[in-house]
């Protein structure tokens, strides 16, 4: 399987659009959607709504550098800090977007299930799919970090677009929501 700038692309307009679909589906069947909160309060709750459109933004800018001002070439460059380029960026952005997105698609449902049945494992499974969409934010982090040090044209739009999703997927969701959710009520 050839993975380029159009695969990893259409990848994430796919799963994109099942988190999406997700959320939507989630909420909609939830017979209390207000239970999706856990027991995070809602004066919290006016606090951390804004930064999921924060997010939301953050991920356009960062899929639009990637995909529309960079180069295929540069795009292939695209590495961790800590290594030289091989020609392997959009295999890179590719386990970064299917860390992020994947779990994502996921995360609403594997909640849902955790309220209706509470079995001692869910809260892993919850907690799971954070903890993973968090390692894919971090990873697209540093591939953003690494294009911004090497001076790539549109990196520092990718640094952005990371950092304003990490504070809702990293601290809102992971720390705060995962903290704050009644587990074993």
């Amino acid at each position: 399987m050839v993975i380029n700038k159009m695969f990893v692309q259409n990848f994430t307009i796919f799963t994109g659009l099942l988190v999406l679909a997700s959320y939507f589906y989630g909420v909609s069947k939830s017979s209390d959607p207000a239970l999706l909160w856990g027991g995070v309060p809602l004066s919290w709750q006016s606090y951390i709504i804004p930064f999921m459109f924060v997010a939301a933004a953050g991920y356009v800018l960062y899929w639009w550098t990637v995909f529309f001002a960079i180069d295929e070439p540069i795009l292939e460059s695209l590495t961790w800090p800590w290594a030289e380029s091989d020609g392997n960026g959009a295999r890179r952005l590719l386990l970064a977007y299917s860390l992020f997105l994947i779990p994502s698609a996921l995360w609403l449902e594997s909640t849902s299930f955790h309220i209706q049945n509470d079995y001692a494992w869910t809260p892993i499974l919850v907690v799971g799919m954070l903890f993973l969409v968090s390692i894919g934010n971090i990873l697209l982090g540093l591939l953003a970090y690494n294009s911004y040090r090497n001076d790539i044209d549109g990196g520092s739009f990718m640094l952005i677009g990371s950092i304003m999703i990490s504070i809702q997927c990293i601290v809102n969701d992971l720390l705060i929501w995962s903290y704050k959710f009644p587990w074993f009520d």
